[in-house]
Order: C-alpha cells, then sequence, then structure tokens
C-alpha cells in the first residue's frame, strides 16, 4: 500500500508541475499578469481558458498514467511528463492560431472581466486539443 500511496504522490506531483507549467504559458501569452486577472480583476475569460486548460492537461495526465502505468513508475513518469509538455505546447499554438485568424485580439478577450463568446472557443479549443493528444496516447 505505501508504494501505491508514493506513485500517486508522485504522480500528482507530476501533474501539479504540469498545470503549473500551463498557466505559466497562458501567463505569457496573455497580456498582464495572469494570476492578477483572474483572482483581482476577477476575469471569467481567464479564468474559463485556464480551467479549460487545466482539465485538458489532467486528461492528457489521466490517459498517459492509465496507458502506460503498467510498463513502471519510472517509464509512466516519463511519459506523462513527455505527453503533459506536447500538450501544453500545442495548447499555446492552438491559442496562438485562433488569435492570429479572428477579428481583434483573443489575447485582450482573454483577460476581459465579461464573458466573451471568444474565450468560450479558446477554452473549447484547449479541450479538443488535450483530447488530440489522449486519443494519440490511447
Amino acid at each position: 500500500m505505501l508504494e501505491s500511496l508514493l506513485y500517486a504522490a508522485l504522480y500528482c506531483l507530476a501533474g501539479i508541475a504540469l498545470l503549473a507549467g500551463g498557466f505559466v504559458t497562458m501567463d505569457l501569452l496573455t497580456p498582464g499578469r495572469l494570476g492578477a486577472r483572474i483572482y483581482t480583476e476577477r476575469s471569467i475569460n481567464a479564468a474559463l481558458i485556464v480551467g479549460a486548460e487545466f482539465l485538458g492537461l489532467g486528461a492528457i495526465a489521466f490517459t498517459t498514467i492509465w496507458t502506460n502505468g503498467s510498463a513502471g513508475v519510472g517509464a509512466a513518469l516519463a511519459w506523462t511528463l513527455a505527453f503533459g509538455v506536447l500538450g501544453i505546447a500545442l495548447q499555446a499554438v492552438s491559442f496562438l492560431v485562433l488569435d492570429a485568424i479572428t477579428p481583434g485580439s483573443l489575447r485582450a478577450i482573454a483577460v476581459e472581466q465579461a464573458l466573451h463568446p471568444g474565450a468560450i472557443v479558446a477554452a473549447s479549443a484547449m479541450l479538443a486539443v488535450s483530447a488530440i493528444v489522449c486519443a494519440s496516447i490511447a
């Protein structure tokens, strides 16, 4: 049982590292400090996009651990981190592509306080990219 608890803690720490990496990446792609936009300025758009990003990264980590767990904890952790980093990169690419092909600035919309349909599209893109990564793992 202790071994399983240790593995769970290691997988969770890897997941937390991926979530932090995803947050930092989105912070770099949006104007201002993303944490302040969400918690101080109460930007629903930023929270929606980051929430979708987190759900997607969680799904990637789950799928990777589920499909590679029998390979041993070291291999499963390596696969989880590799596919998690790929997920973060592809989510960032999808955000930048949407920013480039939509009118206005998705970067600016992402941190507005009032809900904007563009944030729903960006959040959906985060989830869709994550689902594609999950499908490639399974």
